[in-house]
């Protein structure tokens, strides 16, 4: 009797992954091994998202320190506010997600684009059809024909519904990288797609109570820096798809430590 191989495992062997898959791992397990989690955990899930969410926006084009982003209230007026709000409304619904992500993958996504849209695209929450516009001026790989996404989609969601033993990581890359190059909504679609890959690492188990930002992380290491490595996983390469994976593990990593900071601060009664 044949079995399908798992592409996902395939990609976790690749050179350089298995280092990025255990660097990642040990990383968590500081983070949550701090005394601090075991007793304000639930403060620590909370500005994990708030800094999530900022790192989320800057790379969709609004750069607002974290202290703007905590006194605002108003996220309407401006380009900017849009996108800052959108963001935070996506770190908020992405907990909500996770029992109806192992069932139907392709229902949360559409879920996350309403939510990131809201009233501001009239195809919320659907695939664009052809010939329908990608607002997305920070990605600037080819835009695949909506065909195309279609098919991809369904691929991505019978990859996500098949299972895996692959590490976390390997899928969560693999969400994230199909959906911010696919860009199937006609916009909000970097937001999306880390959005999804917050679902996947939560949902996996390997960051359950969500304190490890990877959207910050990405933000860290620069615009210039992901948008290269998302070219990396474009290429469909071997070296390409295991270059893009290495930058979320280092991503997820700068998250940790990002909370790791906050799990000191409120140690020191500093926040």
């Amino acid at each position: 009797m044949s079995t399908t191989p798992d592409p996902l495992l395939a990609l976790a062997s690749l050179p350089g992954v298995p280092e990025a898959v255990d660097s990642v791992r040990k990383a968590v397990d500081r983070v949550y091994g701090h005394r601090v989690m075991r007793r304000r955990s639930n403060e620590i899930t909370a500005e994990a998202a708030l800094r999530g969410a900022r790192g989320s926006a800057a790379l969709s084009g609004a750069e607002w320190a974290l202290e703007e982003v905590r006194r605002r209230s108003d996220f309407g007026t401006d380009d900017e506010a849009r996108v800052m709000g959108a963001a935070l409304r996506l770190a908020a619904e992405a907990g909500q997600l996770l029992s109806v992500w192992r069932q139907s993958p392709l229902r949360v996504l559409a879920r996350l684009h309403l939510v990131a849209a809201a009233d501001s695209d009239e195809a919320a929450g659907r695939p664009r059809l052809a010939g329908e516009p990608v607002d997305e001026p920070l990605v600037e790989l080819d835009l695949p024909d909506a065909e195309e996404v279609a098919g991809r989609l369904d691929g991505l969601s019978r990859l996500v519904l098949a299972g895996s033993s692959a590490p976390a990581l390997v899928l969560a890359a693999v969400v994230h990288g199909e959906l911010a190059v696919l860009r199937p909504f006609g916009s909000h679609n970097g937001l999306v797609a880390r959005a999804a890959e917050r679902v996947v690492l939560v949902g996996s188990g390997l960051d359950p109570k969500s304190v490890c930002p990877a959207e910050a992380g990405h933000a860290e290491l620069g615009r210039a820096a992901y948008a290269a490595a998302l070219a990396d996983y474009a290429s469909g390469t071997p070296e390409g798809m295991a270059a893009w994976i290495a930058h979320c593990g280092r991503a997820v990593e700068l998250g940790v430590r990002e909370s790791t900071a906050v799990c000191e601060a409120l140690q020191r009664g500093a926040a």
